[in-house]
């Protein structure tokens, strides 16, 4: 068997039905439109004004430029602020008290009552320009509703100077408490530098003398320092002084020979007789005699005049020279006494070097740690001076200058806002047409067309056409009409979600 689909009926089937039951639309089409009509008579128009603000940063924290936000989030969270002082309770009730009660208010010497507050807090809205967000630009507007025009203009101006107001009060109580914190950071900031500027002075007063060699030591990078240049020098002329020593002991030796036999200081070599002139002249003035007397002695005889004042000249310089070696001699030894003594005298300023630069080593970490650490404290505190000053100058641009500024003055435009008396009462007719039609459609069944009036019947090969009743153009119980309150409870049942389910 094959189940028949729904037909839909046809235009003139819908007025024949409406037409059969009028009384079961129109009622409730008229109640509707009726109460629709009140409520527009009575229906208050509410009025909204709005003003364009502007805000800025404060100028002694703005590292971009005096008024300048660093991050979009820095200027998303002072709108955000705004828009919390704007809605508290301080703001909204001056704002209320300034402007005064509506015409309508029964008791004026109780405004503004709590619920006054709270029902004016729905009406107040900060809001960015459209299409955008807090943080993404520094306009944004204040909207005050009211049921009045220049009730609203009032309100909105009255917000607006009281959120200056309470904002500044804000930014003077933050400032205030960033001052007593930062104040209190200054004073610890004092005593701990205090405490590390004793300890370092401590330190350089037992260098003593040696605090500039200290000093030094500590600020140059490498290891190379003045006290460390004149322990190298006095290493040097004790190598110079021993080297001399050694020279002048080989001389004295030589001479304490030659005084037995002058022959030997002629074999002796020039660089010890570098320090003595005189001796250079001898020995080079008695070789010469001695070459001149072998030259005549080579021509003539022994007892020649000439060969007996070459040998008497050779002799004579012989005697000088024998004096001059004793002179010499005692000249050595006494300048050996010398360099002994300016070695003594080196080696004790060699250890007297080397100890200041043990005593030095020993206090050159910590003097560096605190030195370091005495900068650091240094720096600290004046970190902690400049923000407690930045805190002072916000703390007196706070009572100065305002971050808020309007661009233009309130306006509540020439039209109220949400619909008109007309528009509700059209309203009201054309959702009483659609709920009375809505019962009429849910109540009374739906005419079947011509078509559908018979049913197939299908028995093997043949089918059989079996004729269908139509059905009642009335909504009926048995042979009577259904009333509006009957129709209107068989819709709530049809409808109910439980019928839904079963049927669906």
């Amino acid at each position: 068997m094959h189940s028949a689909t729904p037909a839909i009926p046809s235009p003139r089937q819908v007025l024949h039905l409406l037409r059969a039951h009028v009384r079961l639309w129109l009622l409730p089409a008229v109640v509707i439109a009726a109460a629709a009509a009140a409520y527009a008579i009575v229906h208050a128009a509410t009025w909204e004004a709005a003003q364009a603000l502007i805000v800025r940063n404060e100028a002694v924290n703005a590292d971009r430029g005096p008024g300048k936000f660093n991050y979009p989030e820095e200027m998303k969270t002072v709108q955000e602020t705004i828009l919390e002082v704007a809605k508290s309770r301080s703001v909204l009730q001056a704002a209320l008290r300034q402007v005064g009660p509506p015409a309508h208010c029964t008791d004026p010497a109780a405004w503004p009552t709590d619920r006054d507050i709270e029902t004016f807090r729905k009406y107040v809205k900060l809001v960015p320009p459209k299409g955008a967000e807090f943080g993404k630009t520094e306009v944004f507007y204040l909207a005050v509703r009211a049921d009045d025009r220049a009730r609203s203009v009032a309100l909105n101006e009255a917000v607006f100077k009281q959120l200056q107001v309470q904002f500044q009060q804000l930014r003077d109580a933050k400032a205030q408490s960033m001052i007593d914190e930062l104040s209190k950071t200054v004073r610890l900031a004092k005593a701990d530098l205090d405490e590390a500027t004793a300890a370092l002075a401590a330190t350089e007063h037992g260098v003593g003398s040696d605090l500039a060699e200290l000093r030094s030591m500590q600020e140059m990078a490498s290891s190379d320092s003045a006290l460390r240049r004149s322990g190298e020098d006095v290493r040097s002329q004790l190598r110079e002084n021993t080297a001399t020593e050694k020279s002048n002991r080989q001389l004295l030796a030589v001479l304490t020979k030659a005084e037995n036999d002058p022959g030997r200081l002629v074999a002796m070599p020039n660089r010890l007789l570098d320090s003595h002139p005189s001796l250079r002249r001898l020995k080079d003035g008695l070789v010469d005699a001695q070459l001149r007397t072998a030259t005549l002695m080579g021509t003539m005889s022994a007892d020649h005049p000439r060969v007996r004042a070459a040998r008497e000249a050779e002799e004579e310089i012989g005697r000088h020279l024998h004096n001059e070696l004793a002179l010499a001699r005692r000249g050595v030894e006494v300048e050996l006494r010398v360099i002994a003594d300016r070695h003594a005298l080196l080696e004790e300023q060699l250890a007297e070097t080397n100890e200041r630069l043990d005593r030095l080593a020993k206090v050159r970490a910590s003097y560096t740690n605190e030195v370091a650490e005495t900068k650091n404290r240094a720096v600290l505190l004046d970190r902690a001076e400049q923000n407690l000053a930045e805190a002072h100058a916000a703390r007196a641009s706070a009572k100065a200058a305002s971050l808020i500024s309007r661009i233009d003055m309130p306006d509540a435009g020439i039209y109220p806002i949400g619909p008109s008396r007309i528009m509700i009462a059209l309203g009201g007719i054309v959702g009483g047409l659609l709920a009375g039609f809505g019962v009429v459609f849910l109540a009374v069944p739906s005419p079947q067309p011509a078509s559908s009036q018979t049913a197939t019947a299908t028995n093997g090969h043949a089918e059989v056409a079996a004729p269908v009743a139509e059905p009642p153009k009335a909504c009926v119980a048995g042979n009577r009409r259904l009333s509006l309150t009957e129709a209107l409870h068989k819709v709530a049942v049809e409808t109910s979600p439980r019928r839904l389910r079963v049927r669906s």
